[in-house]
C-alpha cells in the first residue's frame, strides 16, 4: 500500500527513511534481540542512543555547553508552567507577546505564578499579523520574555528574534529544525516533538544553564531544569522510543544537508503554495504576507459550503488532514520538514482542479 501525503499540524509526517529506519530495527535492535521500547533506559544499549541524538541535536542547531539539552515528558503546554517556575526567581512580573491560540495558552498558565505584562498583541487583527516591535511595550522589571515564534494554528511566524535586556524564551514547537537559528539569542528553548522531531510524547528544552537552579522551592521536581540536566534527562523514565525516533530524525536531518538545506526546501515548498492562492480568487490566506509562516498555511474557499466537499475530495487523493483548526475553520496545510515538496505539487494540482470545478 502507497503511503499518503499527511498534512496534519501534528503529531504530523515523519521522514519516510525514518520510519523503515525503525521499522528494521522494531523486533531486534543491532542484534541485541530485543526492540528499543524493551530496553532498561539506563543500560549501555540506550545510554549510547540518547547521548548520539543529542549530539546530533547540538552538531544540527550549534549548540554550546553553555546550554542544558533536556528530553522530556509533558508537551510543549506543561513548560506553560516550567518556564514561570524556573525563570521568575524573586521577580513578579513576566512579559509575553500575544500573537495566537499558543500564546494565550501560556499567558493563561503563567498568569497562575505571576502577573504577566502583555506587551504586544495581534488580537485586534485577529492574529494575522506579527506586531510591530517598536510597539511593543515591555515591562523591564520583567523576569524574562517569552514568545512563540511560530503560530501552528493561525499560521504566523516571526522571522527576527526581539532584542530586549532579559532572558528570551520561545515556545519553538511548530518551527523548530526547519531553518537555522542561534541558539545564542535565546536562553530556553522548548518544542513539543510531534512536528518537526519525532512522535509526540517526548519535549525537547534548551536551556542556558546560568539560569538553573534558582526555580520557586514548590516547582516539582519533574519540572525543574536542573533536576533534568543533572541527570541527564534520566531522573525518571524517559520517552524513550520517541528519544530514539528524535535521533533518527537527526541523523536524517543532517544527511540532507542541515538546517540550511532544509530552510531552501521549506522556502520553495511554502512559496510555491502562497503564490498559487495568492494567484487565484477561488482560494485566500489571511495572514499578512511578511507574517505568512512556512510550516502552516491556513487558507480558505471563496465558499465555504464547499469546505467538505472540498475535503472529501482530497482524501480521496490521498491528500490527509487539510481541514483548518477547529477554533478558526477553513483549511490548513501543514507543510513540516517531512512532508516532501511532491506533496505540495499534489496539493496545488488538485486545488486548481477544484476551483475549474467549482468557480
Amino acid at each position: 500500500m502507497s503511503r499518503k501525503f499527511n498534512f496534519c499540524a501534528g503529531p504530523a509526517a515523519l521522514p519516510e527513511a525514518v520510519l523503515t529506519k525503525a521499522q528494521g530495527e522494531m523486533l531486534d535492535w543491532h542484534g541485541r534481540g530485543l526492540s528499543v521500547m524493551e530496553m532498561s533506559h539506563r543500560s549501555e544499549e540506550f545510554v549510547a542512543i540518547a547521548e548520539g541524538a543529542e549530539t546530533a541535536l547540538r552538531k544540527l542547531m550549534n549548540i554550546s555547553d553553555e546550554f542544558a539539552v533536556l528530553f522530556v515528558q509533558g508537551g510543549a503546554t506543561q513548560q506553560f508552567s516550567a518556564v514561570p517556575m524556573n525563570l521568575l526567581g524573586d521577580k513578579a512580573v513576566a512579559n509575553y507577546v500575544n500573537t495566537g491560540q499558543w500564546s494565550k495558552k501560556a499567558i493563561k498558565e503563567a498568569s497562575k505564578y505571576c502577573e504577566v505584562n502583555v506587551a504586544a498583541t495581534s488580537e485586534a487583527e485577529n492574529f494575522s499579523c506579527i506586531p510591530s516591535f517598536d510597539s511593543w511595550n515591555i515591562d523591564r522589571s520583567g523576569a524574562y520574555l517569552h514568545y512563540t515564534p511560530n503560530e501552528t494554528i493561525g499560521g504566523v511566524e516571526f522571522f527576527w528574534v526581539p532584542q530586549v535586556d532579559m532572558p528570551i524564551v520561545a515556545d519553538m514547537s511548530s518551527t523548530i529544525l526547519s531553518r537555522p537559528i542561534d541558539v545564542n539569542q535565546f536562553d530556553v528553548i522548548y518544542a513539543g516533538a510531534q512536528k518537526n522531531i519525532g512522535p509526540s510524547g517526548l519535549t525537547l528544552v534548551i536551556a542556558r544553564r546560568a539560569l538553573l537552579g534558582n526555580a520557586h522551592p514548590l516547582t516539582p521536581s519533574m519540572l525543574d531544569y536542573k533536576v533534568h540536566d543533572d541527570a541527564g534527562s534520566m531522573s525518571n523514565t524517559p520517552p524513550a522510543y520517541a528519544w530514539y525516533m528524535a535521533g533518527l530524525v537527526f541523523d536524517w536531518l543532517l544527511e540532507q544537508g542541515g538546517l540550511a538545506a532544509m530552510e531552501a526546501i521549506n522556502l520553495r515548498k511554502s512559496s510555491k503554495l502562497y503564490n498559487f492562492i495568492d494567484a487565484h480568487d477561488f482560494y485566500a490566506n489571511p495572514v499578512e504576507i511578511a507574517s505568512r509562516s512556512r510550516m502552516n498555511v491556513p487558507f480558505t474557499l471563496a465558499d465555504s459550503g464547499l469546505d467538505k466537499a472540498f475535503l472529501s475530495g482530497a482524501e480521496e487523493r490521498g491528500l490527509l488532514n487539510l481541514k483548518g483548526h477547529r477554533s478558526v475553520g477553513g483549511m490548513r496545510a501543514s507543510i513540516y520538514n517531512a512532508v516532501p515538496e511532491a506533496a505540495v505539487d499534489a496539493l496545488i494540482g488538485y486545488m486548481q482542479e477544484f476551483a475549474a470545478a467549482n468557480a
